[in-house]
């Protein structure tokens, strides 16, 4: 096995594409295994590979890590994305647990009933436009710095520009009312690690389709 990080999970974004995004942004390549087939992942299990039985797996520095919150905050502190100090790693984990509570609902998206599509995308906007992007647009203009904590790049930016494009590709719109935002959105999209991260090829994921939700599935539902 090379140096690099060595990913598991199914082809496509889910839990991992967060691990993805921080990785790339680190400008840390890494290498993916990708679940296909339900016999994989019981193997996995056998092989007591996964501490819960779950993925997303990530096999760094000597360790199989499960978890993806411990998985991030390891990667974050590794590659000094966690803050100088305890007051900013606490504000990182505080916006971080807010954006993942907006992805949350982005992840569970692809899986709902068609006739509550519609009505979650709803739900979607009614949150980011109303609970989270308001909270994020306030404290760009108060900190007045190019980051949300300190004046250093962070997990917690990284957080934000997937989330901000994830909602996007559901709500176009959804950056109007939030002119920090979009400059920030501008800026993360300029720094040579994202700007890799979003062109073709690169390890980034497309939005699930059905072969996506059909695969995990396949895999995970008994």
């Amino acid at each position: 096995m090379s140096g690099k990080p060595r990913l598991t999970y199914v082809n496509g974004r889910g839990r991992m594409e967060s691990v993805r995004w921080l990785l790339a942004a680190a400008g840390v390549e890494f290498e993916e295994i990708f679940l296909e087939t339900r016999q994989q992942y019981e193997k996995l299990i056998k092989d007591g590979v996964l501490m819960f039985q779950q993925v997303p797996l990530v096999e760094i520095d000597g360790m199989k890590m499960v978890q993806t919150r411990a998985i991030l905050s390891y990667i974050a502190g590794k590659y000094n994305l966690y803050g100088k100090d305890l007051k900013e790693r606490a504000l990182i984990d505080m916006y971080v647990e807010g954006i993942t509570d907006l992805m949350q609902m982005i992840l569970m998206f692809p899986f709902s009933p068609p006739e509550v599509k519609e009505k979650n995308i709803d739900s979607i906007k009614e949150r980011a436009t109303n609970r989270y992007f308001p909270v994020f647009e306030k404290v760009l203009k108060q900190h007045g710095q190019d980051f949300l904590v300190g004046n250093k790049f962070s997990w917690a930016d990284v957080q934000l520009i997937e989330a901000i494009l994830a909602v996007e590709e559901k709500i176009p719109t959804v950056l109007s009312g939030f002119p920090q935002l979009q400059a920030f959105k501008i800026r993360m999209s300029n720094m040579p690690t994202i700007k890799k991260f979003l062109q073709p090829g690169s390890p980034r994921k497309p939005p699930p389709d059905e072969c996506y939700v059909e695969t995990v599935l396949k895999i995970f539902k008994k």
